[in-house]
């Protein structure tokens, strides 16, 4: 969490509706997105309510000064949380769900790389994919802008002793409302230039793209010894 200046308690407990409405939380983050408000805000819309004695501000407050940190606030236990004065299960509940499922979904959603050059795409897999002593078909998933939304693998082992089909290339991309597709697969031998079963999957899957409306973009073989870009080569049209 960001370093920021707490807002100063007050002598007597304001609600939220006596605060000018520019200084709302709920307001603001409505106003100026979330990214824009405190950390104590963003507390205190989580929060809800205060207590009989401070607003929900004044107490997102009184949690940050007295665990010190951010960090130290999302590994707090409920039973830490619940040793607050003011807050109850319900709260601590609300914070500790919070937390676990900011850390589920920070795990689940890739950062937004572009991958718009064949020289990103190669460097972006290699690190997992040139030492790899067998080969591995992958499919990246991109938006509208080349920002990468997802990849998965779909086969394992040669292309032509495992068919990748267009149904398996293709259904996440639907589901994830993919704009279109980079392919990528590894050769272990350590040359990158494409085979003969390398070519025909790649125009069978083209093809089969470009009648879901789903650009495949480009084919990227990846080595150790460098890589190969179709699109790069001119060979999409085969």
């Amino acid at each position: 969490m960001k370093e920021e200046t707490l807002l100063p308690a007050t002598r007597r407990r304001l609600t939220i509706r006596e605060l000018p409405e520019a200084l709302r939380p709920r307001e603001r983050l409505q106003r100026l997105g979330a990214e824009a408000l405190s950390d104590q805000e963003l507390l205190a819309i989580l929060l809800g309510t205060g207590s009989q004695a401070e607003s929900a501000l004044e107490l997102a407050r009184r949690l940050l000064v007295q665990f010190g940190d951010g960090r130290s606030l999302a590994e707090a236990s409920v039973e830490e949380l619940r040793a607050v004065p003011g807050i109850g299960l319900a709260k601590a509940a609300q914070v500790r769900a919070a937390v676990e499922l900011g850390r589920r979904l920070a795990g689940q959603v890739p950062h937004r790389i572009t991958l718009d050059r064949p020289e990103r795409v190669a460097a972006f897999l290699r690190v997992e994919m040139a030492h790899l002593d067998r080969e591995q078909f992958r499919v990246l998933l991109l938006d509208a802008r080349n920002r990468l939304i997802h990849q998965h693998v779909v086969a394992v082992g040669g292309l032509d002793s495992a068919p990748v089909h267009p149904r398996e290339v293709f259904k996440e991309a639907i589901k994830r409302s993919a704009a279109s597709v980079i392919l990528a697969h590894n050769h272990p031998s350590g040359d990158p230039e494409p085979s003969a079963p390398d070519l025909g999957v790649t125009g069978r899957l083209c093809r089969a793209g470009e009648i879901l409306g789903i650009e495949v973009v480009d084919h990227i073989i990846v080595a150790q010894g460098g890589f190969v870009s179709f699109r790069a080569k001119g060979l999409l049209e085969r």
